[in-house]
């Protein structure tokens, strides 16, 4: 059997009902909470014949460690949404658009990336084992389902990677303040990852060397940055965009080059 681990909040313990309810083997729920929300999702975790556990407040605190659980706390199953970078590459159909983060530590950042990707429809978020805080219970709570349904693919070695992503004809475009070019100068139309730093510190040198380009977001304001999660957001739709605009107007696929 497959390791259990812990989901929270209504959005993730959902999204896994609906996903594949079968992995999940009880629900924890409180039963002094009554609402409307809570009694939708009990009848509905009822219908897929999911074990449900009342359970105190105290209990569901201790299996959370506190974090902010609205009241339910799943055991779940692990399952693996994305098998390895060649099986994903290979059963991508149409341009890739993918989402590289370069470090990403802090949880509640790697969800909104994740629920970002989602939104966008890139194919997954790939992100080296070592230095990255990995999908954890706030992460999946956080990504609001979205860790349910985009793959999350950790490499050892970042800068080999996007030596692959190259070689399968996917162009790497870098994020940086210090770039030349901005996003809005960039043709992203083609067979696109994303490469995003760390927060702080950025993209590290060796990975900032293996990108096929640099751009920066403009910011007319006077922040120096946006949060990664915010910046994945603006180039991830910046690239919809623009192949919404290929596609409107029957133009060849192209990138920078």
């Amino acid at each position: 059997m497959n390791q259990l681990k812990l989901l929270f909040g209504f959005h993730a313990v959902t999204a896994r009902l609906r996903h594949d309810a079968s992995s999940v083997k009880e629900i924890f729920y409180d039963p002094m909470r009554r609402d409307r929300r809570m009694t939708e999702f009990l009848k509905y975790a009822e219908s897929v014949k999911v074990r449900l556990i009342q359970a105190d407040m105290e209990r569901l605190v201790g299996l959370t460690g506190g974090a902010r659980h609205q009241g339910i706390v799943a055991r779940v199953q692990q399952i693996s949404l994305a098998f390895s970078l060649d099986e994903l590459l290979d059963g991508i159909l149409g341009l890739p658009l993918l989402l590289v983060l370069d470090g990403v530590t802090d949880p509640h950042n790697l969800g909104a990336c994740l629920r970002v990707a989602n939104g966008a429809g890139a194919h997954a978020v790939i992100a080296p084992k070592d230095r990255a805080v990995g999908l954890n219970a706030t992460v999946v709570k956080v990504a609001s389902g979205a860790a349910e349904t985009v793959p999350y693919i950790t490499v050892t070695n970042l800068t080999h990677t996007l030596r692959k992503l190259q070689a399968r004809g996917i162009w790497v475009l870098g994020t940086s303040d210090s770039a030349t070019d901005n996003l809005y100068q960039t043709q992203l139309t083609g067979p696109l990852a994303i490469v995003m730093g760390a927060e702080g510190q950025g993209m590290r040198r060796l990975v900032r060397e293996h990108c096929d380009e640099l751009a920066s977001i403009p910011m007319a304001g006077g922040v120096e940055s946006l949060n990664v999660s915010v910046a994945s957001a603006v180039c991830l739709y910046e690239a919809v965009r623009q192949r919404n605009e290929v596609a409107r107007f029957g133009l060849i696929p192209t990138h920078s080059m």
